[in-house]
């Protein structure tokens, strides 16, 4: 009984050093290469999309090494890492209206101002994807760390502790890595208080986050639920409070309305859209 027990708890170990290295491995494939130029250079860019693409590539082999056969019995890796077929629509679906409902307040800002009007010009998409940065944040950024993160990181998580636990300890992991733009904020002139500051506040929502997507990882068992929801945060960002000043003062009404809406609304429809019982979804959470 003591050498199971020993086994169950080295395995845990295995499986959260397996987590450390991936988080480690994936900020050093940013840095792989030595160069001057400032994170937004096209070159820099470039030179990332591909180290980061290696590593996506990789991290699969190097996640089923650390899956026990339990884990395996369970659902292949493909399974697993989140890519299945059933209940595909409504995991593209349910996520990102639960999403959009949370930044009600900031859609409405955009609404207001007219920017959805631009949303319907395909000349703006056209230019969008030819905008290395623009495809960075909204396309890459997400798939890889969604990848990684989620996909790779939950499922060895999940050998150690209940579903809800690795909600919330795997995205530790996932902030801590954002740090790494305190280097590059010092590198562009910040002095060390201000980057720390950004970074301590870039960590604490990205840990939030991160906590939400795992949560919509293991309660549709799909990567695509909690890649499209990044997607469309990282497209509408962290919301600009001071924003609302500037709109009219029955319209500051309007919006700080949905805003609060929009929150509560959230935290009414997040168990009924996520039920795992719409994604078909009997891997990692048991209804």
């Amino acid at each position: 009984m003591l050498f199971v027990e020993w086994l169950d708890i080295n395995q845990c170990s295995l499986s959260i050093l397996a987590c450390i290295f991936l988080t480690i491995t994936y900020v050093a494939s940013l840095y792989v290469w030595r160069s001057k130029m400032s994170r937004d250079h096209p070159t820099t860019i470039k030179k990332r999309f591909f180290s980061v693409s290696v590593m996506m590539f990789l991290a699969p082999f190097f996640v089923q090494y650390f899956f026990t056969r339990e884990t395996l019995n369970k659902g292949d890796l493909f399974m697993q890492l989140g890519l299945r077929w059933s209940g595909l629509i409504p995991a593209l679906v349910g996520p990102l209206f639960l999403t959009a409902t949370l930044f009600l307040g900031p859609l409405t800002m955009q609404f207001l101002s007219g920017i959805w009007k631009l949303y319907a010009e395909p000349m703006y998409w056209l230019a969008s994807w030819q905008d290395l940065v623009w495809v960075r944040n909204h396309f890459m950024a997400p798939l890889s760390e969604e990848w990684v993160f989620r996909a790779c990181m939950v499922p060895l998580l999940l050998q150690c502790v209940e579903p809800m636990t690795a909600v919330f300890v795997g995205p530790l992991l996932f902030g801590i890595a954002h740090f790494h733009h305190m280097y590059e904020q010092i590198k562009a002139g910040f002095i060390f208080k201000t980057a720390l500051l950004v970074s301590s506040f870039q960590f604490t929502y990205t840990t939030l986050f991160g906590a939400y997507s795992a949560f919509l990882f293991l309660r549709t068992g799909h990567f695509v639920s909690p890649l499209i929801a990044h997607m469309f945060c990282n497209h509408m960002g962290f919301p600009n409070f001071n924003e609302i000043l500037e709109f009219p003062p029955m319209q500051r009404v309007v919006i700080i309305f949905n805003f609060i809406l929009g929150l509560s609304l959230w935290c009414f429809l997040l168990l009924p859209l996520t039920n795992p019982d719409i994604y078909d979804n009997r891997l990692h959470w048991e209804t």
